[in-house]
């Protein structure tokens, strides 16, 4: 009997040093991660690593190209505001070079008529007491003394606006003299020798050429107003 319990203890001791045994959490976790563990691990982190390169790399192909986008709205804006500023200044140039050519235009029709003024001297009944007449005052109390009242506010609006009523205004293009600015300023003589300095012969002159060119002081003002010379 002590033979037969002997190999049965044995027996037993040599299955269970046999059969695998059940390892608890501490003794799993201190074994050590297998290859094939460690590859997987690898893979993951090289893949999380590819999709934030990847994301990376996209938004800065956005930023880019949305960058590149603004500086093109930004060039075209440039270039829309500089060819607007361009015909801008070419159509001022051109509405001034237009209107300067009509000045000069007008100018020249002006001293045309200005030079065709008759150079005779005025009628006897003109000049007889109306020359030896004394006036005194400025140059507008004296055009009050000679003008026919209901044509003297006319005959203002005329002087002041080619003169000022400056008995000695000069146009430097024209040569044109005095309060009614005649051309050339010579041509007063016909009514007195002192043309240059005396008003009163300044406006018998010019009354004078008012009534024979356009029949009185109010028709050369109508004929003013719409040419801008008279």
């Amino acid at each position: 009997m002590t033979g037969v319990a002997t190999l049965a203890v044995a027996g037993v001791s040599a299955l269970a040093v046999a059969l695998p045994q059940h390892s608890t959490p501490a003794e799993a976790a201190a074994r050590p991660a297998s290859a094939s563990d460690q590859q997987l691990a690898a893979d993951a982190l090289a893949s999380q690593a590819a999709v934030e390169a990847s994301a990376s790399a996209s938004a800065s192909a956005s930023a880019s190209a949305q960058a590149e986008a603004e500086a093109k709205a930004r060039a075209e804006a440039g270039a829309s505001a500089s060819a607007s500023a361009q015909a801008e200044a070419s159509a001022s140039a051109q509405a001034k070079a237009s209107a300067e050519a009509k000045a000069r235009a007008e100018a020249a029709s002006r001293d045309q008529q200005r030079q065709a003024l008759p150079t005779g001297k005025p009628a006897a009944s003109a000049s007889a007491s109306p020359l030896a007449k004394t006036y005194s005052g400025t140059p507008q109390q004296i055009a009050a003394q000679i003008v026919p009242a209901g044509q003297l506010q006319c005959f203002d609006n005329i002087v002041e606006r080619e003169s000022g009523w400056n008995v000695h205004a000069t146009n430097a293009s024209s040569g044109a003299y005095g309060l009614m600015q005649a051309l050339p300023g010579s041509k007063m003589a016909s009514v007195g020798a002192d043309w240059r300095d005396n008003p009163a012969t300044q406006i018998k002159w010019g009354l004078q050429y008012m009534n024979q060119t356009y029949g009185s002081p109010c028709a050369a003002w109508s004929f003013w107003q719409s040419h801008n010379w008279y």
